[in-house]
């Protein structure tokens, strides 16, 4: 996956500490590239199969973005999808042109109609109605297991399909305010940050790059100094997807779930070591990495810089997904 590292930078290498309530956008773009900066969208406006949610942005963990059908495209693509038939090539050309001309909300509507009782397949094979489907999901950067409903993940537990129903985000970064247009987008993580949080630091650990088995950068330096018998809060809350686990989802806590559980499975292990997904810290860079899991609360052993991470001996960088890490050292 593509990255643009300049907007990155500031939350990878930084302590990110706000005097007020921040919300900040990470967009992951249809063409793989990633944006991050705040934004002034204080809620989303759901609209579900049962009715109409608002949904504080405090309260959102993301939202991966689905393409909504446009009903109105129906009769005027049916028309196109008849000329396919048509035993003139030239309207068949012509037909194909305009379909691989439209927006991507046009795509649902097309596999509708393939799928339907009344639809023919051409007999002809030089401008057929997959092909026109296959050209215009290429051109939109649109996979074939696409969703048509937007899903907006809530307090990193639970999630709800519907209609999230805007034209683009607005966001400040370091370099000057972007805006990306919606059909650009493919998902938005949320990272709220709470100006109550008094005294703590927020992080983010990357899944794709902060792994403790990670020789290059794979422990995130904090910028913290701390003492031997220092106390240390970590909160951390998210999901990550670890590929180098069969792709397996994990919490900090180590709870986790393979793409068979419709729930994930709690971390039955009493021990003090860490196991997969953990959040876990070292005092100094050759330090021993310590399970911290989704709440820890004890002393610090040892003297030197606070690195975090997440626990897993293999780095894959197909992994996905990031945890939101809360330290606060007293």
């Amino acid at each position: 996956m593509k990255k643009l590292t300049a907007f990155l930078l500031p939350v990878l290498i930084g302590i990110q500490v706000f005097a007020q309530n921040k919300t900040e956008f990470t967009l992951t773009l249809k063409d793989g590239n990633v944006v991050t900066g705040t934004t002034k969208i204080t809620n989303v406006s759901l609209q579900t199969d049962y009715g109409k949610l608002e949904i504080p942005i405090q309260n959102v963990t993301s939202i991966e973005l689905g393409i909504h059908s446009d009903p109105s495209l129906k009769g005027k693509l049916e028309s196109l999808v008849k000329q396919l038939n048509t035993s003139n090539e030239e309207m068949r050309q012509s037909a194909y042109k305009s379909i691989v001309e439209q927006s991507a909300s046009a795509i649902p509507v097309l596999e509708d109609i393939s799928y339907s009782t009344n639809y023919l397949e051409s007999e002809f094979t030089d401008f057929t109605l997959s092909n026109a489907i296959a050209e215009l999901k290429a051109t939109h950067n649109i996979s074939n297991d696409y969703k048509t409903k937007d899903v907006v993940f809530i307090d990193y537990e639970y999630n709800m399909g519907g209609k999230y129903t805007f034209t683009s985000v607005e966001l400040k970064t370091e370099y000057g305010t972007l805006t990306i247009p919606r059909d650009k987008i493919e998902k938005i993580d949320v990272m709220y940050y709470d100006a109550s949080d008094a005294g703590m630091k927020t992080f983010k650990l990357f899944a794709n790059k902060h792994i403790s088995g990670n020789n290059d950068g794979g422990w995130l330096k904090t910028g913290i100094m701390v003492k031997n018998g220092q106390s240390v809060d970590i909160i951390s809350s998210g999901e990550v997807t670890l590929a180098s686990l069969s792709g397996n989802k994990y919490k900090p806590d180590g709870s986790y779930k393979n793409s068979t559980s419709n729930d994930f499975t709690p971390n039955s292990s009493d021990s003090t070591y860490p196991v997969y997904g953990n959040t876990v810290f070292k005092v100094g860079d050759t330090g021993t990495a310590i399970k911290a899991g989704a709440n820890y609360k004890g002393k610090i052993t040892g003297t030197g810089m606070l690195y975090i991470s997440i626990y897993e001996t293999v780095y894959n960088a197909s992994n996905a997904g990031f945890y939101v890490v809360k330290l606060k050292v007293k």
